[in-house]
């Protein structure tokens, strides 16, 4: 089972990094950040040179002033590429423990009420336009079939069979809104890649769930599940890059982090490396990622954090 201790793996991995700033250059960059081209930090204390000859006082501030502003500027870049920064948070001022463990997610003043109190189906919609149209928030939630896309919905609301489950992947075809706490929506959507339905299904589902993103405008954020438990899969980064090239919000969630297939298959933490590393040749900056288990309960408070905070900014 993978447990995070203390901070979590990326906050293990922000701690090194930041560290590094004080150490030489050639300290290697970590493993988890190995899908970045240029490592962002460089020493300004690095190899020490002779010490300098005497300079009239203003300039020796001036010096200073430079140097402590590059420093700044490093931790910002830092931020701004390996985190996801949200709104009212000021890149500069970005801390450790600001960091949501098992994530890259800073958490920010709009952060606010997360608990979970009631939640209701509310309807199924087999075409966009009859979804609810009340103008509440909405989170849809994605995923390959089989990723554990209705266990995590069963989590998050603490509710046994709130999701509408099949054993037959791709049985599903409709967009399902289940209404939480009476202000925003869970929406499930049908999991893609169903290797049992037939292709003019798939050619349906593509099309179906499409035009969902693409025209609804109460849509705050896709919640993009991928199993952690498997190596990287080809339909899911497509999915990733079409989100992200038709500039619709997602995070990463990460599914199945307590498990690992058989004998031989790698740990979650190194399938999310290398699915990282896939994802760091098409994004500049990540989008914000975190890991969780339905069966431990890992994640589940901090991803609902994270929703809180989004849908905070988007009511504002």
């Amino acid at each position: 089972m993978l447990l995070l201790r203390n901070r979590g793996l990326l906050s293990l991995q922000v701690t090194s990094l930041l560290s590094s700033s004080t150490s030489s250059s050639s300290q290697a960059t970590p493993p988890f950040f190995l899908c970045f081209k240029n490592t962002l930090f460089h020493s300004t204390h690095q190899n020490p040179s002779p010490k300098p000859k005497p300079k009239p006082q203003t300039q020796h501030h001036v010096s200073a002033s430079k140097t402590e502003k590059q420093a700044i500027s490093d931790t910002a870049r830092f931020a701004q590429t390996f985190l996801f920064v949200p709104p009212g948070v000021d890149p500069e001022e970005v801390t450790d423990d600001m960091v949501l463990p098992g994530s890259n997610i800073v958490l920010g003043p709009y952060a606010g009420h997360s608990q979970i109190k009631e939640v209701e189906f509310v309807k199924s919609s087999s075409r966009p336009k009859d979804c609810p149209k009340d103008d509440r928030p909405e989170f849809a939630i994605l995923g390959r079939s089989n990723v554990g896309k209705s266990s995590l919905i069963n989590a998050l609301v603490r509710k046994k069979e709130v999701a509408l489950t099949s054993k037959k992947p791709g049985k599903t075809q409709l967009i399902n809104h289940f209404l939480v706490n009476k202000s925003w929506y869970i929406v499930d959507l049908p999991g893609y890649g169903f290797a049992k339905a037939p292709e003019s299904a798939r050619m349906d589902w593509s099309a179906f769930t499409k035009g969902y993103f693409l025209n609804r405008a109460t849509l705050v954020a896709v919640l993009l599940l991928i199993d952690a438990s498997v190596p990287p899969q080809k339909i899911d980064l497509d999915c990733a890059n079409w989100l992200g090239r038709n500039n619709i919000p997602m995070t990463f969630v990460f599914t199945k982090c307590d498990k690992m297939k058989g004998g031989k298959g790698k740990r979650p933490d190194e399938n999310i490396k290398n699915f990282q590393v896939m994802m760091g040749q098409n994004y500049g900056k990540h989008p914000p990622w975190i890991m969780t288990s339905s069966v431990t309960g890992l994640g589940r408070d901090e991803l609902l954090l994270h929703m809180s905070q989004l849908r905070n900014y988007w009511d504002n």
